[in-house]
């Protein structure tokens, strides 16, 4: 199994910024790829960032893009997502994932496999 523990969140001003953090443990050998998402009330849970657990390869929602860097500390098995120029409409509970299977980022829900609890990101008018 994949443990994985999100950290950073908080509340912030529009325009603020913020890095999350989430750090993995357990059978990380198994991780292959991890992912942002995050749900905001009464909304699905959406794709926010991905990034491969080897190489450079990395994939943002438009809604990310310009804003958002997501990166990861391999010495540290974690993957940071630091959010700049923060809007209202980030308002949600973020979560980490992580997918063992191979191959580019994806941005599908249903091929991450382990999934933190999730961090509250508030930013106010």
């Amino acid at each position: 199994q994949v443990q994985l523990v999100e950290s950073g969140g908080g509340l912030v001003q529009t325009g603020g910024s913020l890095r999350l953090s989430c750090a993995a443990s357990g059978r990380t050998f198994n991780i292959n790829g991890m992912a942002w998402f995050r749900q905001a009330p009464g909304k699905d849970r959406e794709f926010v960032a991905a990034v491969r657990w080897s190489g450079t390869d990395t994939d943002y929602a438009d809604s990310a893009k310009g804003r958002f860097t997501i990166s990861r500390d391999d010495a540290k098995n974690t993957v940071s997502l630091q959010m700049d120029s923060l809007k209202p409409e980030d308002t949600a509970v973020y979560y980490c994932a992580a997918t063992p299977i191979s191959g580019p980022t994806t941005r599908w829900i249903s091929t991450y496999a382990y999934w933190g609890q999730g961090t509250q990101v508030t930013v106010s008018h």
